[in-house]
């Protein structure tokens, strides 16, 4: 069977999210195990989940410069090794900061492997079958969340929680193989020069930020420690934002955010990510620590969520084609901010089948939700532009993600610290924690609604209709 180039292209540059993917959702489910073993609070954990999310947003920025400069498939491989070395280094980590510093390592690998395999593929596609072939994209690289929570409690479980990183060598190994074989080495005959003076910048107000919002409220570090990363950080990503305007090639070129739906993408984008973030980190830990069920049984109720994003790819781009990005994506997030919402009200006598169901529904629609996210942010940008918007929207995911993290994080043991006679897992903690992150990605819905009613048609081929002389369309 001959495949469309873009397809064969999608399908290899899935081969790495489905690493990654496997490796986040592995972890999740892990992490009272493994915080057990290493002798660490379980709140505590969430370094090793931020520390990666915190290495992605440090250098992703320069992924697409890099890719530019020395070919993207030399740099997909590279990094596919990378991540694949660091996985290993994981699993052999005794301590909570040798964990930390192999998920740092495993960002670093993360940071060039999806964002160059996403820009491969951009590359490789025509704009009308752009929202197909990131169907194709994801389908394989949802296996990951599928099999994630039960891989992940059924290793932790029965045998140990270092094989849940181990397991991404072998997958690693097969995806730098394939993209020798098939993939294209593409790259920029002209790419600039790279903003080193804004990669530092905006290296250091990521990471001082991030890691300052991952120690915060957990007794990880003294107060005024984390006052100073939190201060510094700011301070250093608002002289990035200074010193962009001034240079012809900044390493995030912020006037990407004047496009409409780029800026939709971003920033509602973000709020959405935020509250959807939290969620590998809140999930386990209510049904582990709240409701006392193991590892295995954890994973076999959460992956059913990553079987309802599965389900969706198949319907994503008919659904988008029909109605239109800026219905789908505020209707999609105000449901996902409402199912979200509802994970606080399970307790532990709720039927694992009605869990199980919440779950599945909230799955098929978050994952239409992203899917309109990852494709409406490319709608108005020009190929020579690719390489810096791919790099911009990554970023901002993984700080949105990290910011969900420590967002769930603050919310249980800010509600604990209100209600002092109640633990940091109580069932009204979690309630609360979920309520209001479901009421974070309610509110991007306000962002997708200023779209224009024709946003990003041109992406699924939807006859564009043009508004009366009389009534100008509304541009924000």
């Amino acid at each position: 069977m001959n495949l469309p180039r873009y397809v064969v292209t999608a399908l290899i540059v899935a081969c790495a999210l489905f690493m990654e993917t496997l490796d986040a959702t592995v972890i999740a489910t892990s992490l009272p195990a493994i915080a057990l073993d290493l002798h660490e609070d379980p709140i505590s954990l969430k370094l090793a989940l931020t520390s990666y999310l915190v290495s992605l947003a440090v250098f992703i920025p320069a992924s697409g410069w890099v890719a530019d400069r020395y070919g993207a498939r030399l740099i997909f491989r590279v990094a596919i090794s990378i991540f694949t070395l660091a996985s290993i280094g994981c699993g052999l980590s005794s301590t909570l900061p040798e964990l930390v510093t192999g998920r740092l390592a495993q960002g670093l690998g993360g940071a060039m492997m999806v964002p160059v395999g996403r820009l491969l593929l951009m590359r490789s596609v025509e704009r009308g079958n752009l929202v197909r072939a990131l169907s194709y994209l994801t389908v394989p690289a949802l296996f990951g969340p599928v099999v994630g929570p039960l891989v992940g409690g059924f290793i932790t479980t029965y045998f140990h929680w270092r094989w849940i990183f181990w397991v991404n060598a072998p997958i690693g190994v097969i995806g730098i193989i394939l993209a020798t074989i098939f993939i294209d080495d593409v790259r920029e005959d002209n790419p600039g020069p790279l903003d080193v003076a804004g990669f530092v910048l905006s290296g250091v107000g990521l990471s001082t930020l991030l890691f300052g919002l991952a120690v915060a409220g957990g007794g990880l570090a003294p107060l005024s420690v984390t006052i100073a990363l939190i201060g510094f950080g700011s301070l250093a990503l608002a002289a990035y934002v200074r010193h962009a305007r001034r240079i012809a090639f900044p390493l995030l070129d912020l006037r990407l955010l004047s496009l409409h739906t780029f800026r939709a993408s971003v920033a509602g984008g973000a709020l959405f990510r935020i509250g959807i973030g939290s969620i590998p980190f809140l999930l386990p830990l209510m049904l582990q620590m709240g409701f006392g069920r193991n590892s295995f049984q954890s994973g076999a109720i959460t992956f059913v969520a990553s079987a309802g994003a599965l389900l969706m790819k198949t319907t994503a781009a008919p659904i988008l084609r029909r109605f239109g990005f800026r219905r789908v994506l505020a209707l999609a997030a105000m449901l996902s901010g409402s199912l979200l919402s509802s994970y606080g009200f399970f307790t532990a006598a709720t039927p694992g089948l009605v869990i199980m169901g919440v779950l599945l529904v909230s799955g098929f629609v978050n994952s239409l939700e992203f899917t309109g996210l990852n494709a409406i942010a490319y709608a108005e940008i020009d190929n020579p532009d690719m390489s810096r918007a791919v790099s911009f929207a990554s970023v901002a995911q993984q700080l949105s993600l990290s910011l969900g993290i420590a967002a769930g994080a603050a919310a249980l043991q800010g509600w604990s610290r209100l209600n002092p006679g109640e633990g940091v897992f109580s069932p009204e903690g979690f309630r609360f924690a979920f309520i209001l992150m479901g009421l974070l990605c309610i509110a991007s819905s306000a962002i997708f609604l200023r779209l224009p009613a024709d946003a990003g048609a041109e992406l699924t081929a939807r006859p564009v209709k043009k508004a009366p002389a009389a009534e100008p369309a509304h541009r924000v």
